[in-house]
């Protein structure tokens, strides 16, 4: 089965700008594709593994591909979808996002060997692009009762805080798939459905730009739909937040209970979408033995995201918990400092330097709350110290919540 089919099958493809055109161009010769992603945080969250599963496929079939890191679109933020302005993050803040994004996107597509993937910043082509001229060979090409209209501002200009500032966005964003056409031959642009004003701009762009001054520029698109349950609902919210990429934010373990945990009617959805399982297998799985179906799915999803060895140990350490078994060989592992190895250090110190809590306020509250424990004992005083005499090997579990735990060594 040729790629484009493969992705219509696997519910893949939302939106197209011209689908027997984007169905050749998908089938034909190797293209450049990219996909762009502002670094608003520090971290990739589930909505953007599904675009970067879609740039996988690509890929693997021979494309081209690019990332575009938006270091200048960022520092406007997307009004898209949004009720209130983006708060105003700055360039410092953009800059260390950037660098940590770019280490979580070589988890989905391959960076070096044959056919390597590019990770581009557009603050290197917009941010010397001066504002007189930008507006003379872009924003000339905007019709202001048009972006009005679009379901990317429509939401923004019902609350009556609708700023220049932001519809500036959709300009730069559109810029970028121009730029990329002529400088990488870029001719297929992919990503959510909820970017397709913005991505369907950069087409209307190119043709402008092209008309304009003569020349010729194909550019099309194709959207995958937003990842939703059953019901409609948008998914990857916890009870945390945005369910992340980076561990930091969201456990590994946490991370594969979530997608454990989904309904049934979703699994099928995800392992279409988010695994490469041939579909007469999931068929057959499913029909079979659907909490089996569910295990597979949601190790396949943290073996993606995390690696073998990461979603091994959170099947582990789920098995442990609800096994009731010893958690000390699969809980995640922290090292802290040797000294807080005392009968001084307090608890509330160690759920700090584990990262289980981010403040000295929290642990408190954790603690009062009778949700947190070491080794298994729970904790009931906000000031309770360390006791060594029962620290074994140089290391306690210490446990927040139900399902939440960390060896912490002291080997620093």
């Amino acid at each position: 089965m040729k790629l484009f089919e493969t992705l219509k099958e696997r519910g893949l493809v939302y939106q197209t700008t011209d689908e027997e055109r984007v169905k050749e161009i998908i089938n034909g010769k190797p293209t450049t594709v990219y996909v762009g992603i502002d670094p608003t945080a520090d971290s990739l969250h589930i909505g953007h593994c599904f675009s970067l599963m879609l740039l996988r496929y690509f890929q693997e079939a021979g494309h081209h591909v690019i990332v575009v890191v938006g270091g200048a679109t960022a520092l406007v933020g997307d009004p898209s979808g949004k009720t209130d302005m983006r708060k105003m993050i700055n360039e410092n803040f953009v800059n260390d996002n950037y660098q940590k994004i770019k280490s979580l996107i070589s988890r989905f597509i391959k960076l070096d060997g044959d056919n390597p993937g590019k990770i581009l910043n557009n603050a290197e082509w917009l941010s010397n692009y001066s504002y007189i001229n930008f507006m003379r060979d872009v924003g000339v090409h905007f019709n202001v009762a048009e972006m009005l209209a679009s379901e990317a501002y429509s939401r923004r200009l019902e609350q009556g805080g609708l700023t220049f500032f932001e519809m500036g966005y959709m300009l730069m964003q559109a810029y970028d798939f121009v730029h990329l056409n002529k400088e990488y031959g870029c001719n297929l642009q992919v990503g959510g459905s909820d970017q397709w004003g913005n991505i369907l701009a950069g087409v209307k762009l190119g043709r402008k730009m092209c008309n304009k001054n003569g020349g010729q520029m194909e550019l099309q698109a194709l959207t995958c739909p937003l990842l939703t349950n059953s019901e409609g609902h948008k998914m990857g919210k916890t009870e945390k937040g945005a369910l992340w990429v980076s561990k930091d934010k969201t456990s590994v373990y946490d991370f594969y209970q979530y997608f454990y945990n989904v309904d049934d009617k979703d699994v099928k959805n995800l392992l279409l979408k988010l695994t490469k399982m041939p579909i007469n297998e999931i068929d057959a799985l499913i029909q079979k033995d659907i909490r089996e179906a569910k295990k597979v799915m949601a190790y396949e999803i943290t073996k993606l995201v995390h690696g073998k060895e990461e979603a091994d140990q959170a099947v582990a350490m789920s098995q442990s918990i609800f096994g009731n078994k010893d958690l000390s060989a699969d809980a995640p592992q922290v090292s802290v400092a040797r000294t807080l190895l005392n009968n001084n250090t307090m608890i509330v110190d160690l759920l700090v330097a584990s990262k289980l809590c981010s403040s000295k306020g929290e642990a408190r509250r954790l603690i009062e709350q009778g949700g947190a424990s070491v080794d298994r004992q729970k904790v009931i005083d906000a000031q309770c110290k360390l006791d060594v005499s029962k620290v074994q090997n140089n290391s306690v579990l210490l446990q927040k919540g139900k399902k939440t735990f960390v060896k912490v060594v002291f080997d620093l």
